[in-house]
């Protein structure tokens, strides 16, 4: 008998069989399949209904439409498996008398599900997350997009920009609309790496007179720690947040201390003064996943921000993201499956940074001095495929790469003499290597 098997939303979990009736969808109390009534669904959004022994599905005019395998459909006849997507829920189409859809080679069928379901929920909830930062940050849409995709691949963040272009206020947003920890340090020239990690103190019993130490945690025992100007602190307290970024954990006083996931650095840095500051050394710039550049906002979205800005308002961001559901994405973005093509790619891309290497075009050789790490082949990978999971898409493909190549490898070239002096920057740099690495062909397996 044919079923509709819903897996997320109102009443997930739960499988509908269908009849020889129609089925409305939407949020009214009179639909056969209600879904919930704070969603973005319309009142009635769909119908499924049976015609010439088949199953089909029609829009009712929804405001935000109905798709059928993330395809928007008006009226389209249903196949078993075919994924249906109401507002923010997901219902899956079932017949037993079809054949089941082939699971692609590299996944049993349940795994495949599973990834199936987190990347079909996460196209809902990015746009959710869009809308909610969108109440309080006006344009920067990329740059959102390149928060979210760190954040899921268990990356740290960079961000480098002018006075008053809502950096500090974007992290902040961020942190309001994921359901996680978080904690600000403002770095200043006399911070100290126990500021940043924590301190023992001595205690003493009154009862006992026996005295001991107890280490009281900094503030990087969080989830989002937002580092704001970074580069205003000497080296040496900058590397105290090393083994945090990498390891996941700290070490004071002989002990090591375990942060609870997930962990996300965000850090702000002023390009423009330089009295006072103290550059990143290069160990730790590698530690970014990305290294995110802000630029002044459109004149439209500039005029938006005057207008918005200055009067009085009062925003009300909701929680759509929690940390269990982050460490489920991170744990599909590392699982989803990707092509030997894109992998090879991307190697090459990396690769073609170094001035040694065979491949590498003679502007490299001619304007950098040295060239990107292994990590950044690692990093442009899961780039890749986070992209592609904020997309809903299983399928990661060069475009994803090409993306991602401007955050993850500006800040690991450091470009010559001759670049400095002829004012090129790496970001020219990365776009001239997308226009001169080709994709992998024929040739190359």
């Amino acid at each position: 008998m044919p079923t509709i098997r819903i897996h997320a939303g109102f009443q997930c979990g739960n499988t509908l069989p269908l009849i020889d009736k129609k089925m409305t969808i939407g949020r009214a109390p009179d639909c056969d399949l209600r879904v919930d009534i704070e969603g973005p669904a319309s009142r009635y959004h769909a119908e499924i209904y049976p015609s010439s022994g088949r199953w089909c599905i029609k829009d009712l005019g929804s405001l935000n439409g109905t798709k059928v395998n993330k395809e928007k459909i008006k009226d389209a006849v249903l196949h078993s498996g075919d994924r249906i997507l109401v507002g923010d829920s997901i219902f899956e189409y079932l017949d037993d008398k079809a054949a089941a859809p082939k699971t692609p080679t590299g996944n049993t069928a349940p795994e495949q599900e599973a990834i199936r379901d987190l990347i079909d929920r996460m196209s809902v909830k990015t746009k959710q997350i869009e809308a909610e930062i969108g109440k309080a940050i006006i344009g920067q849409q990329e740059i959102v997009r390149q928060l979210l995709t760190a954040l899921i691949s268990n990356g740290h963040v960079l961000m480098i920009g002018l006075p008053g272009l809502a950096k500090t206020l974007m992290i902040r947003t961020v942190a309001e609309v994921l359901d996680l920890g978080f904690r600000r340090i403002q770095f200043t020239p006399d911070l100290m790496p126990s500021d940043i990690t924590g301190t023992d103190i001595l205690e003493s019993d009154e009862t006992t007179g026996r005295k001991e130490y107890r280490f009281i945690k900094g503030p990087v025992f969080t989830n989002i720690l937002l580092a704001d100007e970074i580069n205003r602190t000497p080296p040496k307290t900058q590397a105290a947040l090393l083994e945090a970024m990498q390891e996941h954990r700290v070490t004071a006083a002989g002990e090591t201390y375990t942060l609870n996931p997930p962990f996300f650095v965000l850090a702000t840095q002023n390009p423009l003064e330089q009295e006072g500051t103290y550059p990143l050394p290069e160990a730790q710039l590698d530690r970014f996943m990305f290294s995110v550049y802000i630029d002044y906002p459109s004149e439209a979205d500039e005029e938006t921000i005057a207008k918005v800005t200055t009067r009085e308002r009062k925003l009300d961001l909701q929680k759509v993201l929690n940390g269990e559901q982050i460490l489920e994405l991170q744990n599909a973005v590392r699982n989803l499956p990707i092509s030997d093509h894109v992998v090879k790619y991307a190697t090459r891309l990396v690769r073609a940074t170094r001035p040694g290497d065979e491949r590498a075009p003679d502007f490299i050789k001619k304007w950098v001095h040295v060239g990107a790490g292994p990590r950044a082949s690692q990093y442009l990978v899961l780039a890749a495929k986070a992209r592609a999971v904020i997309d809903g898409r299983l399928l990661v493909n060069a475009d994803d790469v090409r993306a991602a190549a401007r955050p993850v490898l500006r800040h690991r070239m450091f470009t010559n003499f001759t670049a400095d002096s002829e004012g090129v920057n790496t970001d020219k740099i990365v776009q001239m290597l997308i226009d001169a690495v080709p994709e992998p062909g024929a040739k190359d397996y």
